[in-house]
């Protein structure tokens, strides 16, 4: 006999729907699950040559059409959290990805630099995981800027589920970025990033503390600064956290597994100087 649900969940469900309106009566309004397309809509745009996508090299007419699929998905997205507008955002976007692919060029030569293990830049564009994440970001903040933050926020933790790699939508980052390896990076919302900046695995760019709302000791203050400044050439080894909201100069290099909570000047390098010792027995 085929199983069939016979307790009193649905209408317990129901009263709950009826009590929330904010995640209830709302849900009906977005337009997808959690499986998105805009990632592949980006990088067909982004690199057509790289994503079975030769057409979109040369045909203008299958360039609009598929502009047209991403925007309703930008406009459906940010309609559902009540946006002004967003028509007009989406297409303010969407003008704005060609300086983005020009940008997003540089963090595949970064990348391509960067890593030794680099065979060549498709490569970069189509396996490393880093720059799937900062393709994802970098159009995320143009829609946190836009207005449209909790949609942006939608596409980087699907960016995150996908690559392993954290970066809020608010952060700001500078051209030639690297991420590499990149499983288990963080950047917070109000980090901001230099040029030419090298990420390994498991890099925190995060708070230090938090501050108290002032109406409510239970929740958290928003808005304010909390995240380092990372100036230009800069590279920060595995492991390490950078936290709180301070300043790491130009030409900075951070070793490994490094704990960093106060600024770094210009020309400086980090790195922990008492390792552990290592001891050793033979087995059996």
């Amino acid at each position: 006999m085929a199983y069939e649900y016979a307790g009193d969940a649905a209408e317990r469900l129901l009263e709950t729907y009826d009590t929330d309106a904010a995640t209830g009566a709302a849900a009906s309004q977005f337009p997808r699950d959690d499986r998105r397309p805009e990632l592949a809509l980006l990088r067909r745009l982004l690199f057509p040559g790289c994503w079975n996508a030769a057409e979109l090299l040369t045909d203008e007419s299958a360039l609009r059409e598929t502009l047209t699929e991403l925007g309703s998905h930008y406009e459906r997205g940010i309609r559902a959290y009540g946006g002004s507008d967003p028509a007009a955002t989406a297409t303010d976007v969407l003008d704005r990805l060609p300086e983005l692919r020009r940008t997003l060029e540089k963090d595949v030569e970064a990348a391509y630099k960067g890593d030794p293990a680099a065979r060549s830049v498709v490569e970069v564009v189509r396996s490393y995981p880093g720059l799937q994440a900062i393709t994802m970001q970098r159009v995320a903040h143009c829609l946190y800027e836009a207005g449209a933050p909790e949609y942006a926020r939608e596409l980087t933790e699907y960016a995150k589920s996908v690559t392993g790699i954290d970066i809020h939508p608010g952060a700001r980052i500078g051209d030639y970025f690297f991420v590499d390896h990149g499983t288990g990076v963080v950047i917070g919302e109000t980090a901001t990033i230099g040029d030419w900046v090298r990420l390994y695995q498991d890099v925190t760019l995060g708070a230090l503390h938090f501050e108290e709302a002032e109406d409510d000791e239970k929740a958290l203050k928003k808005g304010y600064k909390r995240h380092p400044d990372i100036g230009d050439n800069v590279v920060i080894g595995a492991g390490t956290k950078v936290l709180g909201a301070i300043t790491v100069g130009d030409h900075v290099s951070i070793g490994a597994n490094s704990w960093v909570t106060e600024d770094i000047p210009d020309q400086t390098s980090v790195f922990v100087s008492e390792h552990p010792e290592q001891e050793r027995k033979r087995n059996g």
